[in-house]
């Protein structure tokens, strides 16, 4: 292929540091990354910030629910150390690396050149639709351009796997910068990760399919412009993924950690891989002659 896929940084250069910190971002622009991927909460006092989970036990040394916390009280968690790699001076210390969004997009508008940033909307949220609401009135705030999606040199677009999200955001942001996720939905896997009762764990799963299915929907109406499926998704559908490409949908597959899988979506056609370890994934680009 003529031009190799955009390579964002899947929560910052999370392979070297702790995802969604300070120093993953700031290493995520010194890898060169194309662009850089966020998730977004509201914080108990409405503030947007950057970290995957509903619940703080993962990748901090607190416990409970985000919402539960206002930013002030987040700020104080140590969202780096569980990863087990000491942090550059440069990067800052443990106390400088939780980030509201604020916090992101002022890191990203020193980076002196264009980059591309991907929110993801996590849903569900205790906020609902709230969340939606709150990210484009800060980013008007701040001086977003809803025609081009541009904030100064910063592309914005928007990501969730709830399609009810994706309508939402359609009021107000391009087409062509709304990705709706998809992955296929496995019973195993949510009841591995969400250790609910059965009842409960059936009804989620309902639920996620229903999701699912309207999320392929809004691609093959081309309702959104972009698709965002895993790897193990376009694995195992690779027909349906080609004719997205061939449609003129724009596919950003997510998580490309393997040399192997980003050869394979580049030659079936994907234009944006998402990775932990974007310099690996450009190096092998570079060198494959791509």
């Amino acid at each position: 292929m003529p031009v190799p896929p955009l390579i964002f940084a899947h929560r910052g250069s999370s392979g070297t540091y702790a995802e969604h910190t300070r120093a993953a971002y700031l290493q995520a622009l010194a890898d060169g990354a194309d662009g850089v991927e966020c998730d977004v909460h509201l914080s108990r006092d409405g503030q947007l910030v950057c970290i995957h989970d509903t619940t703080l036990d993962r990748t901090t040394n607190g416990s409970g629910d985000v919402a539960d916390l206002t930013l002030a009280e987040l700020r104080q968690l140590d969202v780096s150390s569980w990863k087990g790699i000491g942090l550059p001076s440069e990067y800052g210390d443990v106390s400088d690396q939780f980030l509201s969004f604020a916090d992101l997009l002022l890191l990203l508008r020193r980076a002196g050149r264009p980059i591309r940033l991907a929110v993801e909307l996590k849903h569900p949220s205790p906020f609902g639709l709230r969340l939606e609401e709150a990210l484009i009135a800060f980013l008007m705030d701040e001086g977003w351009n809803p025609e081009s999606s541009m904030l100064g040199s910063i592309e914005v677009s928007f990501m969730s796997f709830n399609p009810d999200s994706m309508r939402q955001l359609a009021e107000s942001v391009p087409h062509h910068l709304l990705c709706q996720l998809v992955s296929d939905v496995q019973p195993k896997e949510v009841r591995d990760a969400l250790h609910f009762g059965a009842i409960l764990e059936g009804a989620l799963i309902t639920l996620m399919r229903r999701a699912l299915k309207e999320g392929e929907q809004l691609v093959n109406h081309q309702e959104v412009g972009m698709a965002g499926p895993g790897v193990k998704y376009i694995r195992k559908h690779p027909h349906r993924v080609r004719r997205w490409i061939q449609e003129g949908v724009r596919v950003r597959a997510w998580t490309v950690n393997k040399v192997e899988d980003a050869l394979f979506l580049a030659e079936l056609g994907v234009q944006e891989l998402t990775t932990d370890y974007p310099a690996r994934i450009r190096a092998a680009f570079e060198s494959n002659g791509e």
